[in-house]
């Protein structure tokens, strides 16, 4: 319980971490203008002065017609050497001036033939002469820069919250995203009125709300809300889509995990009915030849090999060492039933005595030596282990029964099966007319 807390948590601030960083980035993207300002606002000023030509300026005097777009021409007075000059309309946003002021000014060229000319310096407003640093106090671009930073990513960051918090990412639907995006929406309104702007003639910062003309929308603000908006329900969306192929990679391991361990209980299940009716028909072979010394000693082994068939039937996995241990136990109850007629002849190399393999993997192989082979005083049977290289072979010479026993094969076919399960290899059987051999690849042990 306290994993999956903590798993939670951790998948919880990811999802919070990673917001984040889309915030910022978004919040970055939208104030580009104002970072590309500050890196260049030498560059075009003294860019500016230099490659401006001034001989080919002209001074104008005239009055001044404002369009509704904004825009405005300084209708020039007839003694002056040109009629009209144009002015833009970011040019007067920076001065106070309105329709039928008086104007006297410094005009440019037009840049192709036919056009206007355009305003360069403005010398006197209504009589008066103009001086651009009394008229306003321009604004701290550090500090505009920064604030503007800041607005943008708290909106990000409230919009990708409002549309990630609590969703129900595996089961969602179109309706889900585009009900929260319709609120997205409504909080968008709210932020716009609330975005910062800088007052062209005292510098301060304050709200749209607070500064803006009645009826008058600011386009610039409007394209970074929405630019914020877009880009903020698309990260939503594929971080839904993201996540979702995360759900189903993860269920298909589950999956996949469980379908093996039931597998392996299949085939484990399969060998302990077979190991378990052997057992008791030597013990009973015991018991009515009254050997009570022996029979104390077969019970001892046999609970040591129960015992391990228990504990190691869910390990999967075992060490060499283990499975030799277990092969000594469950021998010695074959010893009795054939005294002196059968004999494992054990060569491992310590080297690989930690090196691992399937749990009871060689329970089978013995079974299948003794049961198709003749095993008699003029002809013992010897079991051979041994290691080659990092693989484990099991051999016997074949002493073939009077009538051979009738196999079903499926002690090798489990033993394959089990092998094929955990470490992704198979074993190799040689059976030829004077021997039998099974070579089994070992696994180095895990750190």
């Amino acid at each position: 319980m306290k994993c999956r807390c903590r798993s939670k948590r951790s998948g919880r601030l990811s999802s919070v971490i990673s917001l984040i960083l889309v915030a910022m980035a978004v919040s970055l993207i939208v104030n580009f203008s104002h970072l590309l300002l500050l890196a260049v606002d030498e560059f075009g000023s003294w860019r500016s002065e230099n490659q401006e030509d001034a001989a080919r300026m002209v001074e104008a005097k005239g009055r001044l017609a404002i369009n509704p777009d904004g825009y405005a021409y300084l209708l020039c007075e007839p003694t002056e050497a040109i009629d009209s000059v144009y002015m833009s309309y970011w040019s007067l946003r920076s001065i106070n001036v309105k329709s039928g002021d008086t104007l006297r000014l410094k005009a440019k060229p037009a840049t192709r033939e036919g056009g206007h000319y355009r305003m360069a310096e403005i010398l006197e407003i209504n009589g008066k002469e103009f001086d651009f640093t009394t008229e306003f106090t321009r604004p701290n671009k550090i500090l505009d820069s920064a604030v503007q930073i800041v607005y943008y990513f708290m909106m990000s960051l409230m919009i990708l919250l409002l549309l990630t918090y609590k969703l129900d990412r595996r089961n969602v639907s179109f309706t889900q995203i585009l009900h929260r995006s319709l609120w997205c929406v409504l909080l968008l309104v709210g932020f716009y009125f609330l975005a910062p702007v800088s007052n062209r003639f005292t510098g301060e910062i304050s709200t749209i709300f607070a500064t803006q003309e009645r009826g008058r929308i600011d386009y610039m603000v409007v394209l970074k809300c929405s630019f914020t908006f877009a880009v903020s329900v698309l990260y939503a969306y594929i971080y839904t889509l993201i996540y979702q192929r995360q759900s189903i990679l993860l269920e298909n391991e589950q999956l996949k995990s469980e379908n093996l361990t039931t597998r392996y209980d299949t085939l484990v299940s399969q060998i302990n009915p077979h190991f378990f009716f052997n057992s008791l028909n030597s013990l009973s072979t015991l018991v009515r030849e009254n050997d009570t010394k022996k029979a104390l000693t077969y019970i001892d082994q046999l609970s040591y090999t129960f015992r391990y068939v228990l504990q190691n039937s869910q390990s999967m996995v075992a060490s060499l060492k283990e499975e030799l241990a277990f092969v000594e136990a469950y021998g010695y109850q074959f010893k009795i039933r054939y005294a002196d007629k059968l004999f494992f002849d054990i060569e491992i190399k310590d080297e690989y005595l930690e090196h691992t393999l399937p749990s009871l993997s060689l329970q089978p192989l013995i079974d299948n030596a003794v049961k198709h082979n003749s095993i008699t005083s003029k002809r013992p049977l010897h079991v051979v282990i041994r290691t080659e290289g990092e693989e484990l072979v099991v051999s016997n010479l074949k002493s073939p029964l009077v009538e051979p026993a009738q196999g079903t094969g499926i002690g090798l076919k489990n033993l394959n099966s089990r092998w094929e399960l955990i470490t992704g290899k198979s074993i190799e059987i040689i059976d030829t007319e004077e021997s039998f051999m099974v070579r089994l690849p070992l696994q180095k042990p895990s750190n």
